[in-house]
């Protein structure tokens, strides 16, 4: 495991386990090695484990959270869904360093008036492999992520499995970046 940057953190913090995604809570002074800082999510290396940081806890690595997703006022369906599908984009396999739009799991995503104001979306999304235990990880970031951007009133994830994933379904540059051709 390649090991970029060794950290304390600097107060108690709640992490996912990888793979499994259990909760478990690291406690005040554990070094830890940052191994992926992508979307805004941390993966760290930590007794022999593999942990997800949610970006809101940055700061118990020294870090700064991440910004809130921002909207042109008076914005249409069209600015909105763009914005929604950058936000996918900010969204992680903590294992994989690629995106979960690039690497084809996003199917379909969705907008839907709850009223003049506010939006429903619903994204359809698959996992690299049905057994992966990310799977509830990955669909509540996504909740998470999209949830934030302003007029969002809910986020539904479908994780399906028709049809399977496969590399195919991954963005050229995707696969020229993890080598899967």
């Amino acid at each position: 495991m390649r090991a970029e940057e060794k950290l304390p953190f600097l107060r108690d913090c709640l992490a996912i386990t990888i793979p499994e995604g259990g909760q478990v809570i690291l406690p005040v002074g554990a070094e830890v090695y940052l191994t992926q800082a992508m979307g805004g999510s941390f993966t760290v290396y930590y007794a022999g484990r593999l942990f997800r940081v949610h970006g809101e806890d940055a700061d118990a690595l020294g870090k700064e959270v991440p910004p809130r997703p921002k909207l042109p006022e008076n914005a249409d369906d069209e600015a909105i869904e763009h914005c929604v599908w950058d936000q996918l984009k900010t969204c992680y396999d903590p294992e994989i360093p690629i995106n979960i739009v690039d690497l084809g799991l996003v199917y379909e995503c969705l907008l839907e008036a709850v009223n003049d104001d506010k939006k429903r979306v619903y994204v359809r999304m698959t996992l690299t492999a049905p057994g992966c235990g990310m799977g509830d990880v990955l669909a509540e970031d996504v909740r998470y992520k999209v949830g934030q951007i302003p007029r969002i009133d809910q986020v539904d994830v479908d994780i399906v499995f028709d049809p399977p994933w496969s590399r195919e379904m991954m963005s050229e540059s995707a696969r020229l970046e993890s080598g899967l051709w």
